[in-house]
Formats: C-alpha cells, sequence, structure tokens
C-alpha cells in the first residue's frame, strides 16, 4: 500500500552498503529522504544519483539524509555503489519496496524520458547488464520528518520520473 502525506511511519533500522546500521528516520537530521531505485547497474538510476552526488554539500546543509535502496544485492551494489556519497541499502527480496508500495511496470523504461536517461547513463558508462531483480521497478521518493511522518511523496509514473535536487531542496524548505 502506497504510503501518504501526513502517515506516521514507525522507526526501523537498515544495514547500509557501507556496514553501517541505521535508524530510519534519522534522528539527528530534519529529514530523511528514501529513494527507491531500480537495480544496482541501471543506467537511468545511476545517472539520476549522479546529480544527487554533485549537490552532496546542499542536501546535507538542507538536513536532509538520504536513504537509497535498490532492488539488487550488495555483491552487485558493491560493482556501482561502493563509493556512494549517500546511505545506500541492498534490498534484493524487495520487502522495503512493499512496506513502502512502490510499484513496477512492463512499460516503465519505454517512456522518452526514460529512454533518454538510460542513453545518457550509457554514454556516461553508469550502466551494468546484470538487471538484477528485472528493470520494471518504478522510481519512489518519500520524505520523513524527524518525527517520522510522511511530509512529501511521489511514486513515478515511468523510470525517469522522480524528484530531481531543485525540487527535493524547495520541498524541504516549504515544509520546515
Amino acid at each position: 500500500m502506497k504510503v501518504q502525506v501526513g502517515q506516521s511511519i514507525p522507526s526501523f533500522a537498515v544495514q547500509t552498503l557501507q556496514g553501517d546500521p541505521l535508524a530510519v528516520p534519522d534522528a539527528p537530521s530534519k529529514f530523511t529522504h528514501l529513494q527507491f531505485r531500480r537495480f544496482a547497474g541501471c543506467p537511468i538510476c545511476n545517472l539520476h544519483l549522479h546529480t544527487f552526488f554533485k549537490s552532496s554539500d546542499q542536501i546535507r546543509a538542507a538536513g536532509i539524509r538520504e536513504v537509497i535502496f535498490f532492488h539488487s544485492s550488495a555483491s552487485e551494489m558493491e560493482k556501482y555503489q561502493k563509493g556512494i556519497a549517500f546511505a545506500a541499502v541492498a534490498d534484493p527480496p524487495k520487502v522495503f519496496y512493499a512496506k513502502f508500495g512502490v510499484g513496477r511496470s512492463i512499460l516503465a523504461s519505454l517512456h522518452p524520458r526514460a529512454l533518454w536517461a538510460a542513453i545518457k547513463g550509457m554514454l556516461l558508462g553508469k550502466m551494468g547488464l546484470k538487471m538484477e531483480n528485472g528493470p520494471v521497478g518504478l522510481p519512489a521518493d518519500i520524505l520523513i520528518d524527524q518525527k517520522g511522518t510522511v511530509v512529501a511523496v511521489k511514486y513515478g509514473t515511468h523510470a525517469y520520473d522522480q524528484w530531481e535536487v531543485p525540487e527535493l531542496l524547495r520541498i524541504a524548505k516549504d515544509v520546515s
């Protein structure tokens, strides 16, 4: 079931790819931004995350803790997200995808914006051939405050339908 703005999310813990336990929401941060991406080598996802990495200082300055989920194994994620600037979580059985109502579509990658992002991601070398757990996942963005209340949510309708950095920063500012 999809989460809604105003819904309270009970705290939970994850283990990051970096091997660290992480409580969600992350109490020291003003907000926790849950990003649900597709498989670890997804050129669309990795192109998108590249923009977040370039803006990591702005994101942190806004009090946002990034937690990025992939429906790939940790060993597959090591190939693409090892030096990631944010907390990354391997969720191959898609436990958290189900918990947060993240969808899928066989047409996810066929939208023109998704196709263009895939081409750009491939040209930048941000892709892998192994589509662990399939290429049909849709992205989702969920912003949670320190108390665990969902303050904003976006469920993508295609593979490149997610918040961009300026939009995330504007949302965080607006709900502060």
